[in-house]
């Protein structure tokens, strides 16, 4: 006779009060103690498998957000530290990696010279910006702040042409919003005339910081919100950034200029190093026909103020503690609902990581990532790509000429593992210990003039968009290619000794996600060579859309905090990703199980049992309300609950693993759940 579910919780209750000694010494992958056997699996499966774990972790003060990324990110930061560190105090070769690290690292922790220096590392900019006359003189001063990425108005940047991805192409994009997302600017609910109001004063009181006068930062102020409320009325919504169709408009360099006439492109293009094009995307191709309207409507006054705005805001963070103290009242606390700021090390590990990515991977990798480990998650992938393929040869609903097309585009998908073949040479950045943010001007110039030297050349494919020691994983549709750096391959997503349930539901769901990437609702308009092309039969393009639609209606209807809704629609592509991950995963342990076969219990849960509950750990997360509703207007995944119950309900294996029953809550009938691959 088959045992109950809640028979198999006390026992595995029971293993666990008997073995809880040994587990304190050395933790089994699936960390019982964050379960709460008080819950039905059926009712919420989030809070069963990390019930105990959500009650024990609070938020700390100096986050945000707090779960399993975040421990990992933590102990990273933490590794990077200590090489640095090392590289500090090695008295290394003027113009060496270690130089460069070890330098920037204890400018940035120079805290008596920073504030000594007050705002002076910025006077340059400003004074040019106080000394603008007319609008050739406001053009050029946008050109220079654009090489420090510093964006007004808009963006650009060397990428793949959506539909020549074999070559390298400028891109424009918009920009130049202080607050995250438009709808701050135009909605007239609670919260974005709350974020206004308070948008407004923090402007105002960073001027007087710089050294203005009450009345002359009222009206910079003044000038600088209406200035940004016209870019909001004419930039894309996060809806409108997902079509990839809609964000890509290439054209002549001629065409261009009839766009957006009002702007000196001749002189921009010759001062950030990249000649005259001969094309280029024009991404938000609406934006840029509006932008001469709106840089017609304000005097030459009111720009400068902008741009100084511009500079204030983007370099704030790595000022005197008077300038960071109110960056962070605002954008830490009262946006995000964070209590403190972190640590200065972090903060400074951070910029530095970021300002010298790859010097510190190839550090990093040597030190903390075994060959051993990158050949296994290799195999997994490979065991992955062939689950999929398998489940694409199987559908149903899919005609043999896009099923065709479909596993092309899989098998010529690349794989990335751990860390790059190739390094990038950063012999041509100089940095020191003189100023902590001239380094990172520096290092943010060297990135950008890197970045538009590849416009018009073949695409490098061996260049990686990430850094190996990057907490994440990625695909890029223009590269067919998925990502897995160093720093992901740890637990709690990987453990190189791991048995395969854990290893597949945590990590093995992340490379499943990020291949069904490749197939989501905006992936899947890109062909096998990464080019922005419809290879779906029109009848094949309707079915799918019906399919994700029982998505986007449940998520839309998925509450969090009572009152709180996921946004069906914009997080559909990490929703479709999450299911076909999952899906794929399983689908590819169960092969594995095939060839070693697993023990029939381990810490008192069964193979499959363990895999869906190492899926639901590695999501567990507590995050601050404030976070949680700008994560839910910005950002395009869903909240962590969301991101297991959202999903799980939809497997049937789930409810064969925790024998869920047509009562419990979240019970799904069969014909009402998602499948999609």
């Amino acid at each position: 006779m088959k045992k109950s579910f809640r028979l198999i919780l006390s026992i595995a209750i029971l293993f666990y009060l008997q073995f809880n000694f040994l587990f304190a010494q050395q933790k089994s992958p699936i960390d019982i103690s964050n379960i709460d056997f008080n819950i039905n699996p059926g009712d919420d499966f989030f809070k069963f498998a990390n019930g105990n774990w959500l009650k024990n972790n609070p938020v700390p003060p100096d986050k945000v957000r707090y779960g399993a990324f975040d421990e990992l990110t933590d102990l990273n930061q933490i590794q990077i530290r200590t090489l640095i560190e090392e590289a500090s105090k090695n008295n290394s070769q003027k113009g060496s990696d270690y130089q460069k690290v070890g330098d920037f690292y204890l400018s940035g922790m120079d805290s008596v010279k920073i504030e000594n220096d007050g705002i002076q590392p910025i006077k340059i900019f400003l004074d040019d910006i106080r000394n603008i006359a007319s609008f050739d003189e406001f053009y050029k001063i946008i050109s220079i702040l654009h090489t420090y990425r510093i964006n007004p108005l808009f963006g650009v940047y060397a990428g793949q042409d959506e539909k020549n991805s074999e070559m390298v192409i400028l891109s424009l994009y918009q920009s130049g919003l202080g607050l995250g997302d438009r709808d701050y600017y135009l909605k007239d609910d609670n919260r974005s005339k709350e974020i206004r109001s308070e948008y407004r004063n923090f402007i105002k009181d960073m001027f007087i910081l710089k050294g203005d006068t009450p009345e002359i930062a009222e009206e910079k102020m003044k000038s600088i919100f209406d200035i940004e409320t016209k870019i909001a009325s004419i930039t894309y919504s996060r809806l409108d950034l997902r079509d990839p169709e809609k964000n890509y408009n290439k054209v002549k360099y001629s065409e261009l200029k009839n766009i957006c006439p009002s702007f000196n492109w001749d002189y921009y293009f010759n001062y950030i190093g990249a000649g005259i094009p001969e094309e280029i995307d024009v991404s938000q191709k609406k934006y840029f026909e509006d932008l001469s309207n709106v840089i017609n409507s304000f005097n030459i006054n009111d720009w400068k103020a902008y741009l100084e705005w511009n500079v204030i805001r983007n370099t704030a963070p790595h000022l005197s503690s008077d300038f960071v103290n109110r960056h962070f009242e605002f954008y830490g606390k009262f946006i995000s609902g964070q209590k403190e700021m972190k640590p200065r090390w972090r903060r400074v590990i951070e910029t530095v990581n970021y300002s010298l990515s790859e010097i510190i991977g190839k550090i990093y990798v040597e030190k903390y990532f075994s060959p051993e480990a990158k050949q296994r998650v290799y195999n997994m992938v490979l065991d992955l790509k062939s689950a999929l393929k398998k489940r694409i040869e199987e559908l149903q609903w899919m005609s043999p000429e896009t099923k065709s097309k479909a596993i092309e585009k899989l098998e010529m998908m690349i794989i990335r593992v751990g860390y790059p073949n190739k390094w990038r040479d950063y012999s041509g950045l100089d940095i020191s210990r003189e100023s902590y943010l001239q380094n990172i001007l520096k290092a943010s110039n060297f990135n950008f003039k890197f970045n538009i030297s590849k416009a018009g050349k073949p695409v490098d494919k061996e260049l990686w968009g990430m850094s190996p020691q990057t907490v994440n994983a990625s695909y890029s549709p223009n590269l067919n290619a998925i990502t897995f750096p160093a720093g992901i391959l740890q637990p709690p997503f990987f453990f190189e000794n791991g048995d395969d349930a854990v290893n597949y539901g945590g990590i093995g769901v992340v490379i499943g996600h990020e291949m069904t990437h490749g197939f989501d609702d905006q992936g899947r308009k890109y062909d096998a060579k990464g080019n922005l092309n419809d290879w779906w039969t029109p009848e094949d393009a309707e079915k799918y859309k019906q399919m994700t639609s029982i998505l986007v209606t449940q998520f839309n209807n998925f509450i969090i905090n009572d009152s709180l809704h996921v946004d069906g629609e914009l997080t559909l592509g990490e929703n479709i990703s999450d299911l076909g991950g999952l899906t794929v995963a399983l689908n590819a342990v169960k092969e594995a199980w095939k060839r070693n076969p697993p023990p029939e219990k381990i810490d008192g849960f069964t193979p499959l049992q363990r895999f869906f509950l190492s899926y639901a750990q590695i999501w567990r997360s507590n995050i601050r309300d404030k976070e949680l509703m700008r994560r839910l207007k910005e950002d395009v995944h869903s909240p962590a609950i969301a991101r297991v119950n959202g999903i799980v309900y939809n497997i049937p294996e789930f409810y064969v693993a925790f024998e869920i029953k047509q009562t419990d809550k979240r019970y799904i009938p069969a014909e009402l759940r998602a499948v999609i691959w």
